[in-house]
């Protein structure tokens, strides 16, 4: 009973979280908190007061969840897109990560009552930007940056990841009297170089693997890239190499490569990404004893600050010296500099590692976390906005309808949506177009959108349609057609 109760209590968080999220995505909360939050109101000071201070069992499950995470941000990227940033991305998520670190490190040993060296491990726990959440503020909000900005910093969030855990893991060492700063340095060296090495070598293998073992069920193929993604974190943790640039590379080099069915993998470690940020933040959000570490916001809100307006911008300014950038693309970049899921499973090391005053670090993190969410994820569009470095995206109508010219078969139409149109208020799904139909990108409210099947068609919305020419009376009749019901 007590097995079947557990599995009903998470099927009820799962769809909690995501109904949460659906309705905090209109007024702009970004998902991470909203998934926090459902977790905080099933935890010991909440609603179901479910007990749970597992951090092992937390850490395990993040390090899987950031694995997928990992994977997916490397699967999705856009090659050609990165190329051009990848010099400027890599030293961002080195060399940033460690000056974050350490500044945050620095001013946090003069204002706060820990010793120099837990300092610094909170410095280092909370250097990293977290993918997860750049991803869905990036993406959710359909922000247009210009200047190849929105691939640099979704390729900084999905590699800072390892160098925030090698610096952790360091300081950890360090404060435990296990590891001297000369071995530190060779250890960076050697883990960075058998992630990347094995990390393409064991995404060459899984692409050959797909592509010549002929499986008879194709739903098979997605077993193989999940084992693969738990393979090469665990193999190269093994053999002393970082597992999670191991899994981001090995997502790249598959993205760079064409193998059978892709497109569905992709589609399908997409919904894999958000189950495991689900997951993982709601099993932060239980794991937090909130009215416990109600009592550090004050020392959250003073490092946050700190991370925000101090040391980031020290980062950005420093590490984008000779690369051409003006000061409110920095400006921007550093404010991107988003928190999330990442950081607080770092602060799970710690705790494991009974580190004195790990609680203390762990409850700061989460606030900092918190902070910078609400701070930076709810107002980016407005920051890229005033700074001037948004690029709304500009489509001219009449080279969309011409697309459909080149096949004498087809054609693309434009159809506007009245507001008396039966289709106002349905999803593209329920208008049920004929076979040979297909709303390939509508105008809504000043700004174009690929559709999916749940996207809801508004009054004065502009449909692009690609059809058979056959069905032109038909799609009119359905899209056009006056509600009559009044």
């Amino acid at each position: 009973m007590i097995f079947n109760e557990i599995l009903l209590i998470t099927s009820i968080l799962l769809m909690s979280a995501i109904i949460f999220n659906k309705v905090g995505g209109k007024f702009g909360v970004p998902s991470l908190i909203l998934f926090i939050f459902v977790g905080i109101l099933a935890g010991s000071d909440g609603i179901l007061k479910i007990p749970f201070e597992n951090f092992s069992l937390a850490q395990n499950v993040g390090i899987v969840a950031i694995s997928y995470i990992l994977f997916m941000g490397g699967l999705s990227v856009n090659i050609n897109e990165i190329k051009p940033v990848m010099k400027e991305g890599i030293i961002l998520a080195t060399l940033g990560v460690f000056v974050t670190g350490i500044v945050v490190g620095i001013c946090s040993f003069y204002l706060l009552n820990l010793s120099f060296l837990e300092c610094l491990l909170l410095g280092v726990i909370i250097s990293s930007t977290d993918a997860a959440a750049v991803f869905g503020v990036l993406r959710s909000k359909s922000i247009s940056l210009g200047n190849k900005l929105k691939p640099l910093l979704e390729f900084e969030s999905g590699s800072n990841d390892p160098m925030a855990v090698f610096l952790t893991l360091g300081v950890i060492g360090l404060i435990l009297n296990q590891l001297n700063p000369t071995g530190l340095i060779f250890d960076f060296f050697k883990q960075m170089i058998l992630g990347i090495v094995f990390g393409y070598i064991i995404a060459k293998l899984t692409i050959d693997i797909i592509n010549k073992i002929k499986l008879e069920y194709d739903s098979l193929y997605v077993v193989i890239t999940l084992a693969c993604v738990i393979f090469t974190y665990s193999f190269i943790s093994i053999i002393g190499g970082n597992g999670f640039i191991g899994v981001y590379v090995c997502g790249l080099a598959m993205a760079s490569k064409k193998f059978l069915n892709k497109k569905t993998l992709i589609k399908f470690h997409d919904a894999v990404a958000w189950l495991m940020q689900i997951v993982m933040f709601l099993l932060l959000g239980l794991l937090v004893n909130f009215k416990e570490g109600f009592v550090h916001t004050k020392d959250a809100l003073i490092v946050a600050l700190i991370l925000t307006f101090v040391a980031r911008p020290i980062a950005i300014f420093l590490c984008d010296i000779g690369f051409g950038r003006s000061t409110k693309e920095k400006l921007m970049i550093s404010w991107v500099g988003l928190r999330g899921a990442a950081p607080i499973v770092l602060a799970t090391f710690p705790l494991t590692a009974e580190i004195p005053h790990a609680i203390d670090i762990f409850n700061i993190v989460f606030f900092v976390v918190i902070i910078s969410v609400l701070l930076q994820g709810t107002t980016i569009p407005y920051v890229a906005k005033l700074l001037g470095v948004d690029a709304p995206l500009e489509i001219n109508h009449d080279s969309i309808l011409e697309y459909g010219d080149k096949d004498p078969n087809n054609e693309m139409i434009k159809l506007t949506v009245g507001e008396n149109s039966t289709a106002v208020g349905k999803q593209l799904y329920e208008l049920k177009l004929p076979k040979g139909a297909l709303i390939s990108l509508i105008y809504k409210k000043g700004e174009y959108i690929i559709p999916t099947g749940s996207t809801v068609v508004e009054t004065n919305d502009v449909l692009f349609v690609l059809m058979d020419k056959t069905k032109e009376n038909l799609v009119r009749e359905i899209i056009c057609q006056e509600n009559t019901n009044d």
